[in-house]
């Protein structure tokens, strides 16, 4: 464990790409922080529209590394991090979240209650998000349509850090060798942290805002990664696939045998869909506290379940039904591609 958890330095570690609004507030929200004992690494890569002049303007505020370096995706960004960090504890947040006050103080009282050489936290919309973030957000958290896997206090799946919000000791660092460029590698790093034998835990008080995307095209695009990715962490780890990560494609195959039913036989064969429909909504509405935001919820859900649901689709049939395996000069080309 080396030293006390009271004693512990934390290296926030964010990689960024063109998010320069985004990392102002971030920044802001680190020096709103009412434990100090951090430092911040930005490690921009390869950015158009660099964010020098905004950590610059915190230098004296706070204690930050900037790194620029040629874009070569945001794990090996994420390791460039770290091998400049001077923590003994890395945390990994989004370039698009916003922490809470007392987000580091929660993650060093909870190890000190429990110690665990990984922790994953879950993520929540902030009041000032727009209804399209907030409608995503509750679209990402679900247990009806992500199975609660995020960090939800019901889960299909073991929860599995990931890293808008997540943070592993040096040791890890040192023993796995950091993250991989591919698709979904927070998860593949959680993977084999786990089968190297550490401790991971979920720490529900340690939460960040998460943004997420703010166009529906980004979202798809995003959703529908995510769905190939699981293929590909299929491929590296057999046994790694739940039923929770089948059931978006399964959504997509019965969406569609459903509405061909209803044109071709009887439109009754479509009311499953919509009372599954009718039931996002309602909760979405208890959830936000607002009908607007619910009502997004029902488009934002249909729009992930589908993306994540074609592009797992896609991805089987590519890799495996056709027999390609992965192809990792394509996945990292895609993975660049922000």
């Amino acid at each position: 464990m080396g030293k006390p958890v009271a004693e512990t330095r934390f290296s926030i570690i964010v990689p960024v790409y063109d998010r320069v609004g985004e990392v102002a507030d971030l920044l802001e929200s680190l020096a709103a922080q009412t434990d100090r004992g951090f430092e911040i690494v930005i490690v921009e890569d390869g950015s158009t529209q660099p964010c020098r002049d905004v950590c610059a303007r915190y230098a004296g505020v706070l204690d930050l590394q900037y790194h620029y370096k040629e874009n070569e995706g945001r794990s090996i960004a994420r390791n460039y991090g770290m091998d400049r960090a001077g923590g003994d504890y890395f945390v990994f947040v989004d370039s698009d979240c916003i922490l809470p006050p007392d987000y580091i103080a929660s993650l060093r009282r909870e190890l000190g209650k429990a110690y665990t050489d990984c922790f994953g936290g879950p993520d929540a919309a902030h009041e000032s998000f727009s209804d399209l973030q907030k409608a995503i957000n509750y679209s990402m958290t679900s247990l009806l349509t992500t199975g609660g896997i995020r960090g939800g206090k019901i889960s299909m799946e073991k929860f599995v850090p990931r890293t808008f919000n997540m943070g592993f000791s040096r040791e890890v660092y040192e023993k796995t060798g950091g993250f991989r460029e591919m698709f979904s590698e927070d998860i593949d790093m959680s993977t084999r942290i786990r089968l190297a034998g550490f401790s991971i835990s979920l720490f529900r008080p340690v939460y960040v805002y998460h943004k997420r995307r703010v166009s529906l095209r980004k979202f798809w695009r995003q959703v529908h990664v995510f769905g190939m990715s699981r293929i590909t962490l299929k491929l590296l780890y057999p046994g790694s696939m739940k039923a929770v990560h089948v059931l978006p494609a399964l959504f997509v195959a019965g969406c569609a045998a459903m509405i061909l039913a209803a044109i071709f036989w009887c439109w009754w064969c479509i009311m499953p869909l919509a009372v599954y429909l009718l039931a996002v909504w309602i909760t979405a509405i208890v959830s936000t506290r607002s009908l607007k935001i619910g009502t997004i919820s029902v488009l934002t859900s249909l729009i992930q379940l589908c993306g994540y649901g074609t592009g797992f689709i896609r991805a089987y049939t590519w890799k495996i039904l056709l027999g390609h395996g992965r192809d990792e000069a394509q996945e990292v080309e895609m993975r660049r591609g922000k």
